[in-house]
């Protein structure tokens, strides 16, 4: 096994200085994007509950399709870790058999209960859409069609009452599991902070502070990429409207832009905290001085600098930061700051994954991690440039055909 996991991390590790012999960059760029998958799942879910919890009328339609974005990227939060393990088939594991022995045993019940909130609260949303299709669909021939309403008829579960006490009832049901599902989507992501703040063989990830940060910037991330797919697809829908319609409005109306706006504010406070709360944990590490203190300096002033302090906090948390402040922002700019959000967060993630193996335990020495861009085996393309873009691009696959069901934006 020893063997086997040397040649894991001799794919992309160089070393520098005393480094030991058995010492590699064993979690990868999967790694990095496994908290940053969870993270989406978490901010997307706590923007719908703005309008479901809290009341904030002018997100309606952009909680909705948080909503449903959420429930796309919920299973492909896990597949990082699926890419990365060398026994994927035992990974169904947490979740037959949960129990807190273990953080990571914990994911179980913390994964299952979140998914089954996520799917409750999408129903009780869509229950009357489902029931409406399932009526109207009937009598209709064709196979797509026969299919499609075999399709709703189940989605209904048997409840088609769509009276005022009813529809009143869902929408209860709606707000009392969006209220339990922000702690337990909180939760979802800090245990990952958790699992990293919990090692203590690792100077880097040693900190109470971690999990909290891990759901603050998760929280910015998820709602940077709600409000960007939003606004693409806004976009699409404007640009095939006046492919067929010459007079058609080629600007984003008012409506949505007032829900940009609102939604940008939101993300503009979370930012904030996400900033603070980073710095004061580098203030705090510098501040104590361990004895670890000197190396991890060494790191992140000398080796990682800029990719800590300018790609980090400077392009990806403080240029956005000024570019949401202005007070006339356009479209573009408010989608260069949401790119440059999602940079940020990326970014963060990349640190503390790869900054917290980059240097040796022997504190005498560093490893530097070289991301596999050409795939040259099955190794190098899930812990590469590949593996990456595959987790990226399967939350908007789902998404596509979960709307062809449940229409995140059409539906009133």
């Amino acid at each position: 096994m020893a063997e086997e996991m040397v040649v894991h991390g001799l794919e992309w590790t160089t070393k520098e200085l005393f480094v030991y012999p058995n010492e590699f960059i064993y979690w990868s760029i999967q790694i990095v994007m496994y908290p940053y998958m969870t993270g989406l799942v978490a901010g997307a879910f706590v923007l719908s509950s703005l309008y479901h919890v809290f009341g904030q009328q002018d997100l309606k339609e952009l909680a909705r399709f948080s909503l449903v974005f959420s429930l796309a990227l919920l299973p492909v939060a896990a597949l990082p870790l699926l890419l990365h393990l060398q026994q994927p088939l035992r990974a169904a594991n947490p979740l037959l058999t949960p129990h807190f022995t273990s953080a990571i045993a914990a994911f179980g019940i913390v994964f299952s209960t979140y998914g089954m909130i996520v799917i409750s609260e999408i129903w009780f949303v869509y229950r009357r859409f489902i029931v409406e299709q399932a009526t109207a669909l009937t009598g209709q021939t064709g196979v797509a069609t026969t299919m499609k309403r075999a399709l709703y008829r189940t989605l209904t579960l048997g409840a088609y009452d769509l009276s005022e006490t009813a529809l009143t009832k869902d929408k209860k049901a709606v707000k009392l599991l969006a209220g339990i599902g922000i702690p337990v989507a909180c939760f979802l992501h800090g245990y990952a902070g958790f699992i990293f703040g919990s090692v203590k063989a690792n100077a880097l990830w040693m900190s109470p502070l971690m999990p909290v940060i891990f759901i603050m910037s998760a929280v910015v991330s998820g709602i940077a990429l709600c409000m960007l797919t939003y606004i693409v697809i806004m976009k699409w829908h404007q640009f095939r409207q006046r492919s067929s319609h010459a007079d058609a409005a080629t600007a984003i109306g008012g409506a949505e832009l007032e829900v940009i706006n609102k939604a940008a504010r939101y993300l503009l406070g979370f930012l904030v905290a996400a900033i603070s709360l980073e710095l004061l944990d580098l203030i705090f590490r510098g501040y104590t001085a361990m004895k670890s203190w000197d190396i991890l300096r060494s790191v992140m002033y000398g080796k990682d600098f800029v990719n800590i302090f300018v790609l980090q906090y400077g392009l990806g948390n403080l240029v956005p930061f000024f570019l949401l402040l202005l007070p006339r922002r356009t479209i573009g700019k408010t989608v260069v700051a949401l790119l440059l959000v999602l940079y940020g967060v990326f970014m963060m993630r990349w640190n503390v994954v790869i900054g917290g193996q980059a240097f040796s335990l022997s504190f005498a020495g560093y490893m530097h991690y070289h991301l596999p861009i050409i795939p040259h085996n099955l190794e190098t393309y899930r812990e590469g440039l590949l593996g990456a873009l595959t987790v990226a691009v399967m939350p908007f696959i789902l998404f596509w055909g979960i709307n062809r069901i449940l229409p995140s934006l059409r539906y009133r």
